[in-house]
């Protein structure tokens, strides 16, 4: 079976979840087609193991994000079974082909195996679906599901220049307010929960996460009773994250927030009560107030 990746980049250079979806397929014995939108990292594409031809779609539809154009640039080229990351914007482009190439889309998969067999989430997190796969199909991997590829490669890189295919036009693009790491791309998360007293606490997980070049999270009472953005919410309705590292204080653990993070590779839980369901998937726990252990958790990083 023919696979197509669709890479998600970070500026020029490509996101990390793109060595994810290479790493994925080259782990199932593939090696795939990479499309580098507007030929962003075609070129460090191309050096990675597992990778055996680079398309760099060029076109003027790609100086912002518009989903349906990027996907009908995007789709012409693309053989086989398409495989793109489960960020907001792999989910969109994803889903369009999808509808343009009438095949079924899998979403937030988190394992794949030969033949082809999928597995993801579902029910919050409760259960796990295997799915076997006949056909072409697209498929969004869960970014930190899989480990990277290898680098180790000289693939060729053929370059397709498409029309713009607009129908809504973008006016002006605003930044993010925040310049802090978004928690669906930080490799480690410290959360808080209602446990941590008021909103103004947040300024410890703060200092913590700088320290760590972390992302803060935060659960959804915090996000509906205190304000804080929702952008930070971790959670069945707010962002699901695979970090390597997560750490929840002050978070019971509600299995609304419980499928939002329950793939991340460690969990360390702060939590005064011993009962807090967070700690049954926690890798470590820890029975304490967030006064009792930042503190401390915050001196030993500092050693480090």
């Amino acid at each position: 079976m023919k696979f197509t990746i669709i890479a998600e980049t970070n500026g020029d250079l490509l996101h990390q979840t793109t060595y994810q979806l290479i790493g994925a397929i080259s782990n199932i014995g593939s090696k795939s087609t990479v499309i580098c939108p507007n030929g962003k990292g075609s070129s460090e594409a191309s050096k990675i193991k597992g990778v055996e031809k680079i398309i760099s779609v060029n076109g003027d539809c790609f100086d912002l994000f518009d989903g349906s154009a990027w996907a009908s640039a995007i789709n012409s080229v693309c053989e086989g079974t398409v495989i793109i990351s489960a960020s907001p914007n792999g989910r969109e482009i994803g889903s369009i082909i999808a509808a343009k190439r009438n095949i079924p889309i899998i979403q937030d998969v988190t394992g794949i195996s030969p033949g082809i067999t999928v597995t993801r989430p579902i029910y919050s997190g409760k259960a796990t679906e295997t799915l076997e796969i006949s056909g072409e199909s697209v498929i969004t991997l869960r970014p930190n599901a899989f480990e990277n590829a290898d680098i180790g490669n000289e693939a060729p890189i053929s370059v397709v220049d498409q029309t713009s295919d607009l129908r809504v036009a973008i006016i002006e693009a605003i930044n993010k307010a925040s310049e802090r790491l978004d928690v669906t791309e930080a490799d480690i998360i410290i959360s808080g929960g209602r446990g941590m007293g008021s909103v103004d606490n947040f300024s410890h997980l703060e200092s913590i996460a700088d320290s760590l070049d972390a992302a803060v999270g935060a659960s959804r009472a915090v996000v509906d009773e205190w304000g804080m953005p929702h952008r930070m919410q971790v959670g069945q309705t707010g962002k699901t994250v695979s970090p390597s590292l997560y750490i929840a204080v002050g978070i019971s653990g509600a299995i609304q927030h419980l499928a939002g993070m329950r793939s991340s590779k460690y969990i360390v839980a702060i939590n005064k009560d011993p009962d807090a369901p967070i700690f049954t998937i926690a890798d470590y726990g820890i029975v304490a107030s967030w006064e009792e252990a930042l503190p401390i958790l915050k001196s030993e990083l500092m050693k480090l």
